[in-house]
């Protein structure tokens, strides 16, 4: 069994954010305050463990270009401030998700008992559905 990882930290100084207006509805203030916040993080420039880069690429994600660069939109708050950290968590939360390697799968065979309880459920299905036949004289 393997030992229990330390959390995978970001450093803050490779995460980009940018400013964006929020969508939906806000009133007379959502068209002139940008609250909202892009956050960009080049995966394959950061400084993670080579492993857990490697997951995160192989993320089935949308939110994932094919350059590596993860980008999250966060419009939660209505302050900025709350919305950037709101991203950089669920930024760490993604991060989390795979910093733990998954377990390897061993082949196992099924034992002598388990086989012969599905031989027999088999042969007692088999006996019911040969009795649904037309009746034979």
């Amino acid at each position: 069994m393997t030992s229990p990882r330390l959390p995978v930290l970001i450093d803050p100084l490779e995460v980009e954010f940018s400013a964006i207006r929020a969508q939906g509805a806000g009133g007379q203030n959502v068209n002139k305050v940008s609250s909202a916040v892009h956050l960009r993080y080049d995966i394959p420039a950061s400084s993670l463990p080579d492993d857990v880069k490697e997951r995160l690429l192989a993320l089935r994600d949308s939110r994932l270009t094919q350059e590596g660069v993860l980008v999250l939109k966060a419009q939660k708050h209505r302050s900025q401030d709350m919305n950037r950290a709101d991203a950089l968590a669920r930024l760490q939360e993604l991060v989390d998700s795979v910093a733990t390697p998954p377990r390897v799968r061993r082949a196992t065979k099924p034992t002598y008992g388990a086989r012969q309880r599905r031989l027999e459920g088999k042969s007692q299905r088999s006996a019911i559905k040969s009795l649904r036949g037309p009746v034979k004289d």
